[in-house]
C-alpha cells in the first residue's frame, strides 16, 4: 500500500498512531521509574529512549505534549532531577506494558502491575527489580520540539548497573542473552536476537562486499 501525505492524515487516530509508531522499526522497551516528592513510585513504559552521547553520558526520551493528560514521570523528574531507565525483559513483558494504563497519580504501577521497586543508595528514583540492565539518570533539560509540542528530555547516565553474563568479547553488552525486548507500534513486542557482530568499520579494513 502507498499512503500519500493526505492520505495518512485522513487516517483514523489510532491507525495514525499504530502505523506511524511502527515504521521507524523495532525500538528498546524501557520502564521508567520516578518518585514524586510525596513518596508515591510511578513507572511507565517508553519506546523512545535514546543515545544521545557517550562523553559525557547523555540519553534523552520523548514526551508527547504535556497538556494533553497528566505526565506523572515528567512532573516527578523536574521535581527530583532523579529517574530511571530500567530494560524489559520477556519475563515480565504484560506487566511493563500495563504500566501504560492512566492511572491516579495516587496509585503505583509498581503496585497494580506486579512490578517491585527497588532502591539503590545515592539514587531516589526507584529502580524495577525484574530488570537487570538498569540505568540511573541525573536529569539536565527539555527541549520542546515546535512542529508537535513533544518534548526531548535529556538526561545524564549517573549509575549503570549490567549483569556480568550479559558482558561479552570487547565489552560489547549482548542484550539478547539477558533477554531484553523491542516495541513496534504501540503494543506489539519483539525478542532480540542476535545475529552477527562486526570490527568497528574502518576504510583500511574494509573487507570485499558482494
Amino acid at each position: 500500500m502507498h499512503f500519500t501525505k493526505q492520505a495518512i492524515e485522513e487516517m483514523s487516530r489510532v491507525q495514525r498512531i499504530t502505523y506511524i509508531n511502527a515504521v521507524s522499526g523495532v525500538k528498546a522497551a524501557n520502564l521508567i521509574g520516578t518518585i514524586s516528592d510525596r513518596g508515591q513510585n510511578n513507572v511507565a513504559i517508553f519506546n523512545s529512549v535514546m543515545h544521545l552521547g557517550s562523553d559525557p553520558a547523555l540519553l534523552g526520551f520523548i514526551l508527547r505534549p504535556t497538556g494533553e493528560v497528566p505526565r506523572h514521570t515528567y512532573e516527578n523528574i523536574l521535581k527530583n532531577g532523579s529517574y530511571t531507565i530500567n530494560h524489559v525483559h520477556t519475563s515480565f513483558i504484560k506487566n511493563a506494558h500495563y504500566t501504560s494504563v492512566k492511572f491516579n497519580e495516587s496509585e503505583s504501577e509498581f503496585k497494580l502491575c506486579g512490578l517491585t521497586e527497588e532502591f539503590v543508595p545515592n539514587i531516589k528514583a526507584p529502580f524495577v527489580k525484574e530488570s537487570l540492565l538498569k540505568i540511573g539518570m541525573q536529569y539536565l533539560e527539555s527541549l520542546t520540539i515546535e512542529r508537535n509540542g513533544t518534548l526531548l528530555v535529556i538526561g545524564e547516565i549517573d549509575h549503570l548497573i549490567i549483569p556480568n553474563s550479559a558482558i561479552g568479547e570487547d565489552d560489547d553488552i549482548d542484550l539478547a542473552q539477558i533477554e531484553s525486548v523491542g516495541i513496534s507500534g504501540l503494543n506489539t513486542y519483539y525478542e532480540i536476537k542476535k545475529l552477527a557482530r562486526f570490527p568497528y568499520a574502518r576504510r583500511s579494513e574494509m573487507p570485499d562486499i558482494e
